[in-house]
């Protein structure tokens, strides 16, 4: 086109600046005489866009919610809102606690409080023809009831037990019940002895074939002589004595019961010595 000249690129100098007129504004700031009034703007009532302060990029001002500064997670655990776990801390809470399933319903048990008398329960092999499992009982590995924390114990050790029952028998079962090298402290009440017998499941009732005990104190078969008319007849045909140990080897296959070593080098041989001078 003849007559008309173009620039390369636009220069803001070639655009006149516009003023934008701003209306009469009155704040109250809660204040009774004064007020803040739009004379105090600038006389001729205009706002001058250019004179308005616009954040830089370098501007320290927050435009947005995410720029605020977050503290840090060690500030946090600093003023003990959190607990810092080390990885091996951690691991091991992990391990602390088990889940049992006895009956129909699923139990806690604290492992790491009942670490020291876990052996008070274990798997002794099998017996006869097929899955007929030999559960021993070692009363020598329960906590003394001198201990402060002993009902909290105990609480865990019965859910252990009757738990670990749940998972070790299949068919049907007896449970060798070393009695020996226990001291009166050692000894569960009758109290406990019965909750773990009220709850375990029916099928495990009817499924215990014989209740071993081997060297039975004076002190239990008082005991269970005194309950014997509030158990059922099945129930105390169930119950044998035993003195020895090489006389539980004729009832039992002895390969995989582990017998504790005060047993094996003292009271047997106690035992066995006396009878031998009868």
């Amino acid at each position: 086109m003849e007559g008309v000249e173009f620039k390369e690129e636009w220069q803001d100098e070639d655009f006149p600046r516009k003023k934008l007129v701003a209306p009469d504004i009155s704040l109250t700031l809660d204040r009774s005489e004064e007020s803040v009034l739009s004379d105090d703007l600038d006389e001729s009532g205009e706002i001058d866009l250019d004179d308005l302060d616009t954040p830089s990029e370098n501007s320290n001002e927050f435009e947005w919610e995410d720029d605020l500064p977050k503290p840090k997670t060690t500030d946090v655990i600093r003023k003990g809102s959190l607990t810092e776990y080390t990885a091996a801390e951690e691991k091991d809470d992990g391990r602390r606690w088990r889940m049992f399933r006895i009956g129909e319903q699923d139990h806690r048990v604290d492992m790491k409080a009942i670490e020291p008398y876990k052996k008070v329960i274990s798997h002794g092999g099998y017996y006869g023809d097929g899955l007929n499992a030999i559960v021993v009982f070692a009363v020598c590995f329960m906590p003394e009831s001198s201990q402060p924390n002993y009902r909290y114990l105990m609480d865990n050790l019965f859910k252990y037990v009757i738990g670990t029952l749940e998972l070790l028998v299949a068919e049907n079962y007896m449970i060798v019940y070393l009695n020996g090298a226990t001291t009166r402290r050692k000894m569960p009440s009758l109290g406990w002895l019965r909750k773990c017998y009220q709850q375990i499941d029916r099928r495990l009732r009817k499924n215990l074939k014989s209740l071993i005990i081997v060297h039975p104190s004076w002190f239990i078969r008082t005991l269970l002589a005194i309950t014997k008319p509030f158990i059922s007849s099945k129930f105390s045909q169930k119950i044998k004595y035993v003195f020895t140990l090489a006389e539980l080897a004729e009832l039992v296959p002895m390969e995989y019961v582990g017998i504790p070593e005060c047993i094996k080098h003292r009271i047997d041989q106690e035992l066995n010595g006396k009878r031998t001078e009868k």
